[in-house]
């Protein structure tokens, strides 16, 4: 029965990697979890997972999900706390600095094909997360933290459009691939990232492959989607990042039994070790303007949650996407900033330039800006908070803003 068990999961590899471009050189990556724990994690087309070098020692991945017809074989390790080189194949593998100088934020990368709402997959200048990554990384980043919306090619391209002609889609790992691990392959080269959950990883859409591939727990195949993961906090010198899970939080309505959802979580965040930068993908209140002229923005699940007990007031800073451009805002009382950057890839919204006095959803903006185009964030500690250089697509610094003190100046 041994060699029986081998030989069907050698078959399962070999037909993952005709049919789904599964790699012969494993795609790697290290991403941070619960905890901070640092986890090395492989995609590969061999039989067994690979071997990694942490410290002069080697230490074998383990299977974190098996290859079946859509996706290759995932392997994974912890890496031990304090190392201080580690590598996979000869290559060196990033490792986690425990308190990051500098950290990159992109998110909502992927190229949008869905119906007949679809972007240019093939020309850069239209989809450019490819050049992006590449900039990016040159920057030399200790981390990044992507705040999701990685894979947005939900259906085949429309016939006679030459612009995404030939694009793969669907929740597989072709579509992955194309989508986000290689074009990202520069940064995932580069640096530890930490992953949030965008709406597009819902489980109606591509969750499935999001806990499969970037989950931050362990993965059961077969088992049910999990819609919701309670918050967890990353412990870093001197701040704690802590992620947000509202993929499925509605941004109109607000339903009675998600608003005691995150309502709970808030509650689970004021209990973090201060001071916090909040991570999630759905902003408080991001804004975009719609025909005739009119902005909108703000998530009603959120803004009801915080309603009866406030917003946790150990939070400093607010990392997003979802709207698909870059926003600096100030809300007016008690609520911390918001930092967006969805604007790293996927067809970009149309926002007001000047958000200052914005009032949607009962959240008043007391100041805020918008800039145009494709672009992502260098934040860079320097006393006595922290610069945040935004670059646009091709790696040009666009503006500095600063923080400190629970404030934007920009």
């Amino acid at each position: 029965m041994i060699w029986r068990t081998a030989y069907v999961a050698a078959l399962i590899s070999v037909l993952a990697t005709q049919a789904f471009g599964a790699p012969a050189v494993p795609v790697h990556w290290v991403q941070l979890g619960p905890g901070g724990a640092a986890e090395l994690r492989v995609v590969t087309s061999a039989v067994q997972c690979p071997a990694a070098v942490i410290d002069g020692a080697q230490y074998r991945l383990a299977e974190r999900a098996a290859p079946d017809t859509s996706f290759a074989r995932i392997c994974a390790v912890t890496i031990p706390s304090g190392a201080r080189n580690a590598g996979l194949d000869r290559v060196p593998v990033p490792l986690p600095k425990p308190a990051p100088d500098r950290i990159l934020v992109i998110g909502d990368t992927g190229c949008r094909i869905q119906g007949s709402n679809t972007q240019e997959c093939d020309d850069p200048e239209k989809w450019p997360f490819a050049n992006i990554a590449a900039e990016a990384a040159m920057l030399n980043p200790d981390l990044v933290i992507h705040v999701g919306d990685y894979d947005y090619r939900e259906s085949p391209c429309p016939i006679g459009n030459s612009g995404c002609a030939g694009s793969l889609w669907g929740d597989n790992w072709a579509s992955w691939n194309a989508d986000f691990f290689t074009p990202a392959t520069p940064l995932l080269s580069t640096a530890p990232f930490l992953f949030v959950r965008g709406n597009h990883e819902e489980c109606s859409r591509f969750g499935p492959g999001w806990l499969r591939l970037l989950g931050p727990l362990s993965f059961a195949a077969g088992g049910p989607c999990a819609e919701h993961i309670a918050p967890y906090a990353v412990a870093l010198k001197g701040m704690t990042l802590a992620v947000l899970d509202d993929a499925n939080a509605p941004d109109v309505n607000a339903p009675r039994n998600l608003v005691q959802v995150y309502r709970g979580d808030f509650a689970a965040l004021n209990q973090m070790q201060g001071p916090v930068w909040l991570l999630g993908h759905r902003p408080l209140s991001g804004y975009v303007r719609l025909p005739p002229g009119i902005s909108a923005g703000g998530n009603q699940t959120l803004l009801m949650a915080m309603l009866d007990d406030g917003f946790p007031q150990n939070v400093e800073l607010m990392l997003s996407g979802h709207i698909h451009a870059f926003e600096a805002i100030n809300y007016a009382g008690k609520v911390p900033p918001q930092l967006i950057a969805g604007n790293s890839g996927t067809k970009l919204d149309n926002a007001p330039t000047d958000l200052s006095g914005i009032n949607i959803g009962g959240l008043p903006v007391a100041s805020g800006i918008t800039l145009p185009g494709f672009g992502y964030l260098l934040l860079t500690r320097s006393a006595p908070g922290w610069k945040v250089d935004v670059y646009d697509v091709h790696g040009v610094l666009a503006r500095t803003c600063n923080f400190s003190a629970r404030r934007l100046a920009c």
